[in-house]
């Protein structure tokens, strides 16, 4: 996929906001759509200290962005989270639904109803808050000037992740249809919805799930016989992001490395 065209002057007056994105690829997407113009919103839940440094490195090489603790599985947290946005930063045009978990390996037959509250709190659940605020806001419907929405999905909704994350394929499969639908819904209303699907990336969430060197360990059933990266998961994103794509709705891309 070409490095996408979007200049910094296109996107200067436009907020995106990064759920999620004080590391991996939330991290590298907040970072690459600075460098291509819009202000961000680094939305994290605990790291503190690596949302400051993302937002500090963007504010030295010239750009706007703001750190901004939340929740996203709580409703009221987000809306919060969206007013601050309204008041601090340029108006909102894009969303990345990208703050999401796993957990422990496990069967179907081992989970309990607490990790299966977490996981769709947070993948499912919190993606839809974040996306209906963006809506109030993006919508023509409201007011608005339009913008873009790009959730994070994964492989592992084609795949089933059996025997380690079936919980959090169903929730990205959910995302899947969450995309599609929502992309018809308000296609008139200047709103484009798409998702990336990411394969095997190098980030920290493996290590979050128990299996630090997953990504390596997956690597031999890769195609490319490599993992991914979150820079080249981010250049998906701010492709989707920008008006490069100002026909593409609804699509979900694989960044998968072709598997």
């Amino acid at each position: 996929m070409a490095t996408p065209a979007t200049t910094k002057t296109e996107r200067r007056d436009a907020t995106v906001l990064v759920t999620g994105g004080s590391r991996g690829i939330g991290a590298a997407a907040a970072l690459l759509a600075a460098q291509h113009g819009w202000a961000v919103a680094v939305n994290y839940t605990r790291d503190a200290r690596a949302a400051e440094a993302l937002v500090q490195r963007i504010r030295a090489a010239g750009g706007r962005a703001l750190p901004i603790q939340v929740d996203v599985a709580e409703p009221e947290q987000v809306t919060a989270l969206f007013e601050r946005i309204d008041r601090e930063l340029p108006p909102l045009a894009g969303l990345v639904n990208n703050a999401g978990v796993v957990d422990q390996p496990a069967r179907v037959d081992q989970m309990d109803a607490a990790r299966l509250q977490r996981m769709f709190a947070i993948n499912v659940f919190g993606s839809f808050h974040c996306a209906r605020e963006a809506v109030r806001r993006m919508s023509t419907r409201y007011g608005g000037r339009g913008g873009a929405i790009v959730n994070l999905s994964s492989a592992a909704a084609r795949l089933g992740a059996p025997g380690q994350y079936v919980d959090y394929a169903a929730a990205k499969g959910a995302i899947d249809t969450f995309t599609v639908g929502l992309a018809k819904e308000v296609a008139t209303e200047g709103i484009r919805v798409n998702a990336v699907r990411p394969g095997i990336i190098e980030t920290d969430i493996h290590a979050s799930g128990g299996i630090p060197d997953r990504a390596q360990q997956m690597a031999p059933l890769v195609p490319m016989q490599r993992a991914g990266s979150a820079e080249e998961v981010a250049r998906a994103i701010v492709w989707l992001l920008s008006d490069e794509s100002s026909y593409t709705t609804g699509a979900i891309v694989d960044v998968t490395g072709g598997r």
